[in-house]
């Protein structure tokens, strides 16, 4: 299996399991083992050793493709089993060398691509029939017990030593960043006074203690473990719904070329400005009309336009976000045939309980949702050519403000903004609601007249008093009002922007999604910039020296 060469100190997202150094997948029916078996040389950068099973991006870039391998490739497995290759080690975290060496905004970056490969985990389980169960089969803390925290269920052996444990507060002077605090509390209902406790205790909390405070779910004594952990996965297995019988649909390396210009592929184009700072990405519909039938779209497998678009939309978000720090502004434009998108569109909506286009709808609604919490400025541009209809709409509706060119005196060459049946619902946002439905904070008479108005290409006026687009400039106001549009946003402050667009994308309400990424954005950022983490004497920097960390003891 080969991919495409990328320019050196590229990060790139793709691999494949006869490439895995850390981990190692296998599938037994409908039960699918994941073993964490770290290399310790192993490390996506040079300068640290990844000791006692604990991960860096490199880690999480294999866990992601094996998700991805289990939803796709292997549709018999209905449970999956995330343990250690190692004796008395189940996972210790992140890397802390590697997180005291690293930028901030590689951490930040890292802790974001964690969060979302966790939730993707929880998105599985809640779409698409899979469990998962983490078998803590020795030590488990920090990020490997955040890890567990995002399995269905968490058994841990009950060997006397074995605990899990959130240490960051005490050992590292940051938070559990990756979930950890808001799984304890949203998810497992975790006391407040146990897991404040529980988030100050180095040693951690081990096996029945842990079950009586819900830190995990089970317990066994080492010559009973792996037994309990078969006999639940089955049992949550037989509770699935996915198919025993079915051929998988293989997952071959994308057609991804990488130059100075940007990143290229068959349906997803990105050109960088880098003096402008700014992305443009080209979204193409199908060439011709999409397979429809089941048989063809099972045929199909990754050609099948939805989901090659998804994989690469994904990718592409992957490599600007990691790669590409000061390209601040990403322009989203569309091209192609509207019928053809409303085709493929008809066909997820018609298919949508076979197991395949389910989770072609789970790729598009986990891409579209990265897309969402992207800490860029999101500039869609309607033009003539544009084809921002069904699933590609949503693209428009993920944008900080969209602009849709006006042709007054010949409005019938405009542009058309048409909606589809899977605007309404089928790709929800990490707080729960669809991007319409959050557009107009939930309002019936806006959501009502979108949905009327369903299938019905939408000119410039149409798209507009509909609600849809933000403004609607003619063709002689055009150039110059996107031009001063793009060059104020890229005057203004990137840290500044990024708080705004957060706040702004999702509305009122919150999920335990929405609270994991507030959490990372706002207090995670503030606390690993701060001289109690990262300066000369913080926490981080001296980890496993045997100095003492330095704070400054002033509350702000």
């Amino acid at each position: 299996m080969t991919y495409p060469a990328a320019p050196r100190q590229t990060i790139t997202y793709d691999t494949h399991p006869d490439q895995y150094k850390h981990w190692r997948l296998s599938c037994d029916g409908p039960v699918a083992t994941l073993h964490l078996d770290i290399n310790e040389d192993g490390g996506i950068k040079p300068g640290y050793k990844l000791k006692l099973n604990s991960y860096d991006l490199g880690v999480d870039i294999e866990l992601y493709d094996a998700l991805q391998r289990i939803r796709f490739e292997h549709p018999e497995v209905r449970t999956v089993v995330v343990t250690s290759a190692k004796d008395r080690i189940f996972c210790s975290g992140a890397n802390i060398f590697m997180l005291g060496l690293s930028t901030h905004a590689w951490k930040v970056n890292f802790c974001k691509f964690t969060n979302e490969t966790r939730n993707g985990i929880e998105d599985s389980s809640r779409h698409s029939g899979l469990k998962f169960i983490a078998a803590c089969n020795g030590t488990t803390a920090g990020g490997g017990y955040e890890l567990a925290l995002a399995c269905d269920e968490i058994i841990l052996v009950d060997d006397r030593s074995s605990a899990v444990s959130l240490p960051e507060v005490p050992l590292l002077g940051v938070l559990p960043g990756t979930g950890g605090l808001t799984r304890v509390t949203d998810k497992r209902h975790v006391r407040r006074d146990r897991a404040d406790m529980f988030c100050t205790l180095t040693e951690g909390v081990r096996a029945q203690r842990a079950k009586e405070w819900r830190l995990i779910d089970d317990y066994a004594k080492p010559q009973q473990f792996a037994e309990k952990v078969k006999q639940r996965a089955e049992q949550l297995a037989a509770l699935s719904d996915r198919p025993t019988d079915v051929q998988g649909a293989a997952l071959p390396p994308l057609k991804r070329v990488i130059d100075d210009a940007g990143y290229h592929y068959e349906t997803i184009d990105v050109v960088i400005d880098r003096k402008s700072r700014r992305a443009t990405l080209m979204v193409a519909a199908p060439s011709a009309m999409p397979a429809n039938e089941i048989d063809a779209i099972v045929a199909a497998g990754a050609s099948w336009w939805p989901l090659l678009m998804a994989r690469e939309l994904d990718d592409a978000i992957l490599m600007l976000r990691t790669n590409d720090l000061e390209i601040g502004t990403w322009v989203l434009k569309t091209t192609g045939n509207a019928q053809f998108v409303l085709d493929a569109d008809a066909a997820l909506a018609k298919h949508r309980q076979h197991w395949l286009v389910r989770e072609v709808t789970g790729m598009l609604r986990r891409t579209l949702a990265r897309l969402d919490v992207t800490s860029r400025t999101l500039i869609a541009l309607v033009e003539q050519d544009s084809c921002f209809a069904g699933t590609l709409a949503e693209l428009l509706f993920a944008a900080d403000r969209s602009y849709m060119l006006s042709l007054p005196d010949d409005p019938e060459q405009e542009a058309k903004v048409t909606l589809s049946e899977m605007n309404f619902g089928s790709y929800p946002m990490v707080n729960g609601r669809y991007r319409i439905a959050a557009r107009f904070y939930e309002e019936e008479a806006p959501i009502a007249a979108a949905r009327a108005a369903i299938g019905k290409p939408l000119g410039a006026a149409a798209a507009s008093a509909l609600g849809l687009v933000t403004a609607t400039p003619d063709d002689l106001d055009w150039e110059d009002e996107i031009r001063l549009v793009l060059e104020e946003r890229a005057s203004l402050s990137p840290d500044a922007l990024t708080a705004m667009e957060a706040n702004l994308r999702f509305g009122p309400g919150e999920t335990m999604e929405t609270r994991v990424f507030g959490r990372l954005s706002a207090w995670q950022n503030w606390i690993f910039i701060r001289p109690n983490a990262v300066g000369e004497a913080g926490a981080l920097k001296v980890f496993g020296s045997g100095n003492k960390a330095k704070f400054n003891w002033e509350r702000v």
